[in-house]
């Protein structure tokens, strides 16, 4: 079984790569491609994906602490 690939976009979404089943608060299935972006700002007017409203209005650039 290959991985899910989860990666933190700098200053944007949440990039959903492999084969997963997202579903909504009460179990219903979104329709997804092999790779998908989910927002992570709560601008986007297609929530739970990413319309790219981030761009300039919003900050965040995670990284994995060291040690870890």
């Amino acid at each position: 079984m290959t991985k899910v690939q989860i990666k933190v976009n700098d200053n944007g979404s949440l990039r959903i790569t492999g084969d997963v089943e997202l579903l909504d608060g009460e179990g219903n299935v979104y329709t997804t491609k092999p790779s998908f972006s989910l927002c992570r700002c709560g601008l986007s007017k297609n929530k739970p994906f990413c319309d790219g409203s981030h761009k300039g209005n919003f900050e965040s650039q995670v990284r994995v602490p060291e040690g870890e």
